[in-house]
């Protein structure tokens, strides 16, 4: 990113419109000048071909209305589903009005301004178009489909997210999405056909690769896992399939549909559902004789309802914020060290005090930017015009405790390097703090005006 005086809380909109078009040619995939193959890729990689006239001029809605009529789709899907251009190195959400044979002109740049990838790397990443979730689609109204190919899209997202890590995932709660994806795969269970032998070598299809390897690997896990943990993978995953498929509830209702939505609603569950994914690093903390620290290596994951800071290595949560529970700001000291600051309250030996969280990422504007349009957008549904419509206010909800204690899902404060402060940023005072002596001004009181989103990429 540049250092230009520019509002850190802009929309990712915004910085795509202040992107140069690169002078590359384009890297979307096309075969002639007037009719041009296109391909968009599901999320289980299945390939939809498309032939498409003026790829320059198609807005990503017009294309997605081509794939909606290819995969009879109903009009729903809309709103459920948005073009993405992915690489290994970067993740965008197109809006509708965005062109993507534009934004793929782009990618050089974005690259440039968004990651820390070398030249070479930039060069030789090619993203692809995606037909994945809107991150801004209520997750209460999924259960409110009913159309099997829109629920099996939404469950074949949620399936890759937890194979992939991208959505830790604790072991008995894998146990039972396995067991769920079993079902929807391979049928209702039946001992003559489905034995451990059979699923043995299916185990990464339903199950965490991950978490496979920690389970099966080393003496250490062999003695973790007496007693109840006894068991191999496949005959946990065995007996929970046919539980899934005995269970009376699922038996009455055992469609596609309902095994669907038992996936979804045990994902929904998780804080980090549905969220947009960013790169970044935390301060660890000193550790050894010589106090030794350094960086790790985090997801920051967003949706509609908070933050969620994700140890990509151990496949935990360091942290899990609501909006109502944190200030934020982006601050840039430099071109290259981008800083996204998260504050909440604390307590410091036993004293309350503010925390605050560094965050480096050169993401960080681009997670600032979205951090503020989620929060306008639930203060929008928080209006009375908005009650018709179930499922849009998550800010002033808060999650119960978690029973397990050494759940994934449970903060990690320990793990992080904050800084403690009371009144004003100073030094640790033996007082409480007062939440308007926020470091940052900001806080969940605070009325943000409606903005209507920027406008498309193309007329900047």
């Amino acid at each position: 990113m540049d250092g230009s005086e520019t509002s850190p809380h802009a929309g990712l909109n915004e910085y795509l419109l202040r992107s140069s078009v690169s002078s590359a040619g384009a890297r979307c995939m096309y075969t002639s000048n007037i009719s041009l193959d296109v391909i968009v890729y599901l999320i289980n990689n299945e390939a939809v071909p498309l032939t498409v006239d003026g790829l320059p001029a198609i807005t990503a809605q017009d294309l997605h209305r081509v794939i909606r009529d290819v995969l009879q789709l109903p009009d729903i899907t809309q709103e459920v589903f948005a073009l993405w251009l992915i690489s290994p190195l970067l993740e965008v959400q197109l809006k509708p009005k965005h062109h993507p044979y534009k934004v793929c002109r782009q990618w050089p740049d974005l690259l440039a301004r968004f990651t820390n990838c070398s030249n070479d790397d930039i060069h030789q990443d090619e993203p692809s178009l995606q037909f994945r979730r809107n991150i801004f689609f209520p997750k209460a109204r999924e259960l409110q489909i009913s159309h099997e190919g829109v629920l099996r899209l939404l469950y074949e997202e949620s399936k890759y997210n937890i194979l992939e890590g991208r959505y830790p995932c604790d072991v008995d709660d894998c146990e039972v999405l396995g067991g769920l994806s079993c079902c929807l795969e391979l049928g209702p269970f039946s001992p003559e056909q489905h034995t451990t032998s059979a699923l043995r070598h299916k185990l990464d299809s339903f199950l965490p690769p991950y978490l496979c390897k920690r389970r099966n690997g080393g003496l250490l896990t062999a003695f973790r896992n007496r007693g109840g943990r006894q068991a191999s993978l496949e005959q946990t995953l065995l007996k929970t399939y046919r539980d899934v498929t005995e269970n009376r509830e699922c038996a009455e209702g055992g469609t596609v549909q309902s095994h669907c939505k038992a996936y979804l609603q045990k994902c929904h569950a998780m804080p980090y559902y549905g969220c947009a994914f960013f790169l970044g690093a935390i301060d660890k903390p000193a550790q050894g004789f010589l106090n030794r620290s350094g960086r790790k290596t985090v997801s920051v994951a967003i949706n509609m309802e908070g933050v969620c800071i994700i140890d990509r290595k151990e496949k935990h949560v360091l942290i899990s914020l609501k909006f109502s529970e944190l200030s934020w700001d982006h601050t840039y000291p430099d071109e290259d060290e981008h800083i996204l600051w998260l504050e909440f309250d604390g307590d410091n030996e036993g004293t309350p005090v503010n925390k605050l969280l560094k965050i480096y990422s050169k993401q960080a504007e681009l997670m600032s930017g979205l951090i503020e349009y989620c929060i306008e957008l639930g203060q929008a549904a928080d209006s009375p015009a908005s009650d018709s419509t179930p499922g849009l206010s998550h800010l002033s909800e808060k999650r119960p405790k978690l029973r397990r204690q050494e759940s994934v899902l449970c903060n990690r404060i320990k793990h992080l390097t904050t800084i403690d402060y009371v009144d004003d940023g100073n030094q640790i005072k033996r007082v409480k703090p007062k939440r308007a002596a926020s470091f940052f001004s900001r806080q969940p009181s605070h009325n943000y005006s409606s903005t209507q989103p920027p406008e498309s990429l193309e007329e900047s």
